[in-house]
């Protein structure tokens, strides 16, 4: 039973709010909540992270050399998986149950004002998400931090984190997602996410299409800071394959960097790694200033990205992926194959509404191709989830084959099927995957006892 002082209760007052898929294109109210609160956007530095794939985990990255540089941290990334408190984190970890409902508590009677005048004006009150964003700012300004690291929620230019200047804004790769919100190109989205490079700051980019790459150039060169792209000033040298993850080389802005373990699978995160080291180059020396190869290999060595190619279970193995684009999709289909000796693999998977289910159920067959036969098609706790019997059509209308399309509403039924088919026939190298929304993996972190992130 909770009381008013649980996080369960802040929660449900701010579920009660609207919804994180109907966050507002506004700023206006964002500055006016600042303003209350005597601006605490402006209490730390700040690295800005936008991008389509591979925010979550770059910012882990730099928050990781942060810390082994002896600075205190605030990192603010959305969605959760376990629990709310995931979302604001202070020194690599969530924040306290204590301090996050205590804050909440602070800021309640301001935030009471902003969406009063929003009443009276007939605009829709904060939302959920401008609501968290502005307890993460406040959260920081209490601890004090020396540094915020906050993950744009959605685009760039009118997101609630862009109230906070960027000392470094960095943007990771840029592909089709939210094309309803943000546009049908990879130059139209480059648009809203360069909308969180600001005068005064440092642009740091992956390699990116074209379009979107000159976007982001003449972003930089209008309001005058200086830019580095993956690719021209910076990169992966050479990558290995290692036990739990993969020994990277970056060729950063200023130095080399040989030699580091990064935990984490695939090329994509050896790239995020990249970008990550620039971003840090960036805040710590303005790119002219070589890091400390020991404090980084000692950083890199620690970061962990839950829910993305995370094996929870092994016996069989259980890997869960919260790959929830075509790109994702793609780029965490040949991590598998790379990282892992699966002689199959079930799939288990779920997609939210707003997401382009044939996209991803296309690449996700394309991109494994052979080694997946089976497929699991369920839905998660979301309301915003696509019921797993319409998945399943959309499967066989996709050529799947209807002999290898399972149907499970329930999470833990479909867990139960899949580990059925992976040992089935004594195969001790069979594989389940679970992916396709974040909030299935979420769910399947739960059913298996896995902590929060």
């Amino acid at each position: 039973m909770t009381d008013e002082f649980s996080v369960e209760s802040v929660y449900a007052e701010l579920l009660g709010r609207a919804p994180e898929n109907k966050m507002e294109p506004r700023l206006a109210p964002l500055f006016r909540a600042m303003d209350v609160l005597g601006e605490p956007n402006k209490a730390y530095p700040i690295i800005h992270i936008t991008g389509t794939n591979g925010k979550t985990s770059t910012a882990r990255m730099i928050e990781a050399g942060l810390r082994a540089h002896g600075l205190s941290t605030g990192r603010y990334t959305s969605p959760h998986l376990s629990k709310v408190t995931e979302r604001i984190s202070l020194d690599g970890a969530p924040v306290s149950d204590e301090t996050f409902v205590r804050i909440w508590d602070e800021i309640r009677p301001y935030l009471q004002i902003v969406d009063d005048e929003l009443t009276a004006e007939g605009q829709p009150r904060l939302t959920y998400f401008e609501c968290l964003t502005i307890l993460a700012f406040a959260v920081f300004a209490d601890q004090p931090v020396n540094v915020a690291i906050m993950e744009v929620g959605l685009g760039g230019i009118t997101d609630a984190t862009n109230v906070g200047d960027g000392q470094v804004s960095v943007v990771t790769p840029i592909s089709l997602d939210h094309t309803d919100l943000l546009g049908d190109t990879t130059e139209d989205i480059a648009y809203e996410k360069a909308g969180i490079i600001k005068p005064g700051g440092f642009l740091v980019s992956a390699a990116q299409p074209l379009d979107a790459a000159q976007v982001l150039l003449e972003k930089a060169k209008e309001v005058q800071v200086p830019f580095r792209f993956e690719g021209v000033e910076f990169g992966v040298e050479s990558r290995q394959v290692a036990v739990g993850g993969q020994v990277v080389t970056v060729q950063g802005i200023a130095g080399r960097y040989p030699d580091l373990m990064v935990p984490l699978h695939g090329a994509h995160q050896a790239e995020n790694a990249a970008v990550a080291v620039a971003a840090l180059e960036a805040f710590l020396g303005g790119g002219e200033k070589e890091l400390s190869l020991e404090v980084l290999q000692e950083a890199f060595a620690t970061v962990s990205s839950p829910g993305r190619l995370e094996v929870v279970r092994t016996a069989p193995t259980i890997i869960v992926d919260a790959a929830h684009n075509p790109d994702g999709i793609r780029a965490s289909a040949e991590a598998i194959q790379e990282a892992f000796s699966f002689s199959k693999l079930v799939v288990v998977v779920g997609v939210l509404k707003e997401k382009d289910a044939a996209e991803i159920l296309r690449q996700l067959k394309e991109s494994l191709g052979d080694l997946a036969e089976e497929f699991c098609f369920t839905q998660s706790n979301s309301p915003r989830a696509v019921p797993a019997a319409e998945l399943a059509e959309l499967a066989v209308d996709l050529g799947f084959g209807e002999e290898n399309v399972h149907i499970a509403e329930k999470l833990d039924d479909a867990l139960e099927w899949a580990v059925e088919r992976a040992e089935a026939n004594d195969d001790l190298a069979g594989g389940v995957l679970v992916t396709g929304s974040i909030t299935l993996v979420a769910d399947a972190r739960i059913l298996l006892g896995k902590a929060a992130a």
